[in-house]
């Protein structure tokens, strides 16, 4: 009897050390937060002060700074990480580059962050002042940096923190195809990411580190590979895809954390609408044994911290002088009126649309398509503001890049005018591509002579071909009913902002003769 208590409470302290040893830490992290400072609506666009009476606003720095004071305090070890592209996106970014994404990354207390593409849009330079102005590390594993002089000495491929007297592994990660989505320079070689990962995984795992987090901005197709393909990895924090990961959200791509194998791979969406927050047991071997959370909606309950707003409203003062400034003149007003945009071809749709074509006409694209109810207004004859041009196009939408059949593109038309009668938004203004439609014929049979430029002739839409496409993010991802789009091929959805797209296209182009061509022809 003596002996078999004497057993048991041999293993009761067995037990008891190997819960002492488990270590537990919350992961709090954002991503693809492109310069959302200020609160954001339900299209992902600025929020009105009617919008923010209603409590429909979501976001925004001084929101995060409540909530995550209040994740901290739920938390007996916390880090707090980003996936990559805080910048791009909003004024805040066009007037401040990354010295706003500094101040207020800061004053959040990240502990790290990996590049993302757009941390690339004004090359090197601008992201070697961003780091120069963090007090963190700014990660980057999937690239050889060492022929960059702005770069070699300063970006590294991982990092070790310490937090509750344990070491923590954080390794960067930026999409390969950099090169072809920002603007690196020609002196930074990316590489395959998995390779990248494990040099650094084993690396850090000869110095005793046995708890390692990837910081990716590669996507959430690309995390899900590194995490079969490695080994000692346990905790992915996404981004590159918008990625929105839940065990509740209806629109969820995954559950949260989504596990392959014993890798938890979590991703909050964009535009700071979330605060993601992961609780991980981690035993004393480093293995992951629990896993568990929810990005957190950033939504009217939680409350703006008051210092943050009043500082934000400071630095948005002088955006005042860019809506201000004049960009371009137009010969002739350019009508984008709904009367007009929703119900056939409309000179705005004509110059959006081909600004938006000629933008990425060396990558090989071939179409354009927008929707008509993204026009919002008109622009009057003679000198162009950039303040007209954003009331032309508020929605911070961004080009996205894409391959469609020839049979998508015929949908996609279709789509167009079937709510025509409605005039509704999801009329198709076109470049580099002519059709025409019946609105007295039966939806879904109302487009007839598509055709579609190549070299310099038009020729007939080959139902069974791919064709490199361009339009907004919102079209691309089934906005006004484009559902065609949302699986498409090598789809980018994060290029530039559509007026700064627009705008250049009118300054190149000045002065600039609104025209419409007959692209678009009713029966």
């Amino acid at each position: 009897m003596i002996a078999r208590l004497l057993q048991s409470a041999a293993a009761l302290a067995l037990l008891s050390g190997a819960a002492a040893a488990d270590y537990s830490l919350t992961i709090l992290h954002t991503n693809d937060f492109h310069a959302r400072f200020e609160p954001i609506n339900k299209f992902d666009s600025g929020c009105s002060a009617e919008e923010s009476g209603k409590g429909e606003c979501f976001g925004g720095t001084a929101r995060l700074v409540s909530a995550l004071a209040e994740a901290r305090a739920r938390s007996n070890n916390s880090i707090l990480v980003d996936g990559g592209d805080q910048f791009q996106g909003t004024l805040f970014y066009t007037y401040y580059k990354g010295a706003m994404s500094a101040e207020f990354m800061n004053k959040l207390g990240y502990d790290a962050m990996t590049v993302g593409n757009h941390e690339f849009d004004d090359g090197p330079e601008v992201l070697r002042g961003f780091m120069d102005a963090v007090q963190f590390p700014v990660l980057m594993s999937n690239a050889d940096v060492s022929g960059e002089p702005l770069l070699k000495d300063k970006l590294a491929k991982s990092v070790v923190i310490e937090r509750g007297g344990e070491k923590l592994g954080l390794i960067g990660l930026t999409p390969q195809d950099t090169d072809e989505l920002a603007s690196p320079g020609k002196n930074i070689i990316f590489t395959d990411p998995v390779g990248a990962v494990q040099a650094e995984v084993d690396r850090l795992t000869a110095e005793g580190v046995n708890k390692i987090i990837v910081l990716s901005h590669s996507g959430y197709g690309v995390d899900k590979r590194v995490a079969a393909e490695t080994t000692g990895v346990d905790v992915i924090v996404g981004g590159h895809t918008n990625t929105y990961l839940s065990n509740s959200g209806e629109d969820a791509e995954g559950p949260y954390p989504t596990m392959v194998g014993q890798v938890a791979i979590v991703s909050a969406y964009a535009y700071g609408k979330f605060l993601g927050e992961l609780n991980v047991t981690f035993n004393d071997a480093g293995e992951v044994v629990s896993a568990v959370g929810e990005p957190l909606i950033m939504d009217a309950a939680v409350a703006e911290d008051a210092e943050t707003v009043a500082r934000i409203a400071d630095l948005a003062k002088p955006l005042e002088e860019i809506r201000q400034k004049v960009v371009a003149e137009t010969t002739e007003a350019i009508d984008g009126s709904r009367e007009t945009c929703r119900v056939q071809e409309c000179a705005m749709g004509t110059l959006v649309a081909e600004a938006m074509l000629a933008r990425v006409k060396d990558q090989g694209v071939t179409i354009a398509l927008t929707n008509g109810g993204g026009l919002r207004a008109s622009i009057d004859a003679g000198p162009v503001t950039m303040g007209e041009v954003l009331t032309v196009l508020p929605f911070q939408n961004t080009l996205s890049t894409f391959t469609v059949t020839g049979a998508q593109v015929q949908a996609a038309l279709e789509n167009g005018v079937s709510q025509i009668e409605e005039n509704a938004g999801r009329f198709a203004q076109v470049a580099g591509l002519k059709y025409s439609f019946d609105p007295a014929a039966a939806v879904g049979s109302r487009i007839s002579d598509v055709m579609v430029q190549e070299g310099g002739a038009f020729v007939p839409l080959d139902p069974a071909k791919e064709y490199l496409a361009v339009s907004n993010n919102y079209v691309r991802g089934g906005g006004d009913g484009f559902k065609m789009f949302v699986d498409a091929k090598n789809a980018y959805d994060f290029g530039p902002d559509l007026a700064d797209v627009t705008a250049e296209y009118l300054a190149v182009n000045a002065p600039y003769t609104p025209f419409v061509d007959g692209r678009i022809t009713r029966k």
